[in-house]
């Protein structure tokens, strides 16, 4: 006989899989005829855009394009310092081996190093090395028993849990695009080197949408027609609106951009300046905290019922935390004096990250590497230096079991150059911080009851409460109750019951329902 339950759905979202993969992407370039041959390479950058995602079974693969700016010294004495743009295409699958055509990753992939080295006169080969990390999620819908209906004789033993459900995602895709002004006398002859970073990333919500925004910081360094270097920058506003039902402002919102592709090109003469559009797909996940009561155990003192228990893994605890560090430091450049600071980049990258006090303790490095004008026929000098820093961001609760995924990003940036090559440098780091913690809940399934088929014949028994004994196992086991045997033996508090106690253990009556 199937037993009337009132039940509750749980959209469990977890990560099941991650895979971190070290690659090499690597191809030859041609130096276009209308360039100098080139004698060998003074920078070369690059931004990575994934403009196509799939999963399989037992693999995710990543479609995309590696952007790059050569900056080199031509192979003439007439020629200063010239520019390459070009593209590297790469396609990777990593294997997961929980991966299923259903479900949902997200990607993380950073530019450890580009090397160019040259082959002869007209041709490069490009070696970028990069780090991908691959999150592999599921997303199960779960149905919780929490009540039992019309049998009053049934024993429950309850348990209450605060849980994070998914209520539903979604992705959009937005575009940055703007006309960057650039000095009046200036004619671009090149793009030299595009450096861009996503920050003040927040969001609203309202009307089943999830509003997001951020910037989009833009630098870009150029050659003139005269073999001038100048930079210019803009920040760019990014929004996109994510359609998720019945989602709400008490909701937790996780949001990610993922650059998909980027034009860039000089402007005519009337217009004058660089025209950029960037295509980033913005994805968001919402979440909804509830507290549901789950039966973790059940039995009754007249039938026999039957069910099978089985695990899930919810997520407890979901938090996204926002904090920032400065770094405030006076370095000393001797060969910048009296010459032009071209451009500073900056690439953070957090080394260790600690949990300690309520607290996650993060230590790193920011990477500067200082382009500047130089008398020396390149007319660019590079030189880079490493500061630490470090930030004790709060997090109350967290512990050993939280899982932490933390995004590091430079919110601003400023650098002054003083006397005697020193230096004064102002880097503002942003950091998102996603807190979660999973626990595994028993639940019950496959629930029936049936009549007995012998009957006990006892009314009281005599038991000596043995180590690890609880008032729940004792009552199941001889089919009482809980609440009789504390009234018999007059127990104050259920919980607690000694080794070798006496407990008289009273056999159920129906009739006390009445």
């Amino acid at each position: 006989m199937v037993i009337d339950t009132k039940k509750e759905s749980l959209c469990i979202n977890q990560i099941i899989g991650k895979e971190s993969k070290s690659v090499v992407v690597e191809g030859d370039v041609i130096i276009p005829d209308v360039k100098p041959d080139i004698l060998n390479a003074i920078n070369t950058n690059g931004t990575v855009c994934i403009y196509k995602k799939e999963i399989m079974d037992g693999k995710v693969r990543l479609d995309g394009s590696i952007n790059l700016y050569i900056m080199y010294l031509p192979d003439n004495e007439t020629e200063c310092v010239r520019s390459i743009n070009t593209s590297l295409d790469f396609t990777q699958i990593i294997d997961i081996e929980e991966a299923k055509e259903n479900m949902t990753f997200d990607d993380d992939i950073v530019i450890k190093s580009i090397e160019c080295n040259v082959l002869n006169g007209r041709k490069v080969n490009i070696k970028v090395n990069m780090n991908i990390t691959v999150k592999l999620y599921s997303n199960e819908n779960v149905e919780i028993i929490s009540e039992i209906e019309n049998n009053p004789e049934m024993q429950l033993l309850n348990n209450k849990f605060e849980v994070n459900s998914l209520i539903g995602s979604g992705s959009t895709k937005v575009y940055a695009k703007e006309n960057i002004s650039i000095d009046t006398i200036d004619e671009v002859a090149e793009i030299m080197k595009v450096n861009l970073n996503i920050c003040n990333k927040d969001i609203k919500i309202s009307y089943n949408k999830v509003l997001a925004k951020a910037d989009l910081n833009v630098k870009i360094m150029y050659l003139t027609e005269d073999n001038r270097i100048n930079v210019t920058q803009s920040q760019i506003p990014v929004m996109g609106f994510v359609d998720i039902a019945n989602v709400n402002d008490e909701n937790i919102c996780d949001t990610r951009y993922s650059l998909k592709n980027v034009v860039l090109k000089p402007n005519n003469n009337e217009t004058h300046g660089i025209y950029i559009e960037a295509q980033i797909e913005l994805t968001c996940s919402a979440y909804e905290k509830r507290e549901i009561n789950i039966i973790q155990d059940l039995y009754s003192p007249e039938k026999e019922v039957k069910f099978k228990q089985k695990e899930i893994n919810a997520m407890t605890v979901k938090e996204n935390l926002k904090d920032m560090t400065q770094i405030s430091q006076q370095i000393q450049i001797p060969e910048i004096i009296g010459h032009r600071l071209y451009d500073v980049e900056v690439n953070p990258r957090i080394e260790s990250e600690n949990i300690l006090n309520d607290k996650i303790v993060y230590e790193g490095n920011v990477e500067l590497k200082f382009m500047f004008e130089t008398e020396l026929s390149t007319m660019i000098e590079i030189k880079t230096i490493e500061l630490p820093f470090n930030l004790n961001a709060e997090a109350k609760g967290i512990d050993k079991n939280s899982n932490i995924e933390s995004n590091i990003s430079v919110s601003s940036q400023d650098f002054i150059i003083g006397q005697n090559g020193n230096i004064d440098c102002k880097i503002n780091l942003e950091f998102e911080i996603g807190v979660s913690k999973s626990r595994t809940i028993n639940i019950i399934d496959d629930l029936n009851i049936e009549e007995c088929t012998s009957e006990k014949n006892y009314s009281m028994v005599i038991y000596f409460v043995k180590q690890g004994d609880t008032l729940w196992e004792i009552a199941k086991k001889f089919k009482s109750t809980v609440e009789d045997i504390v009234e018999v033996n007059g127990i104050e508090d259920a919980n607690k019951i000694k080794v070798g106690q006496q407990l008289f253990i009273p056999k159920y009556s129906h009739k006390k329902l009445a």
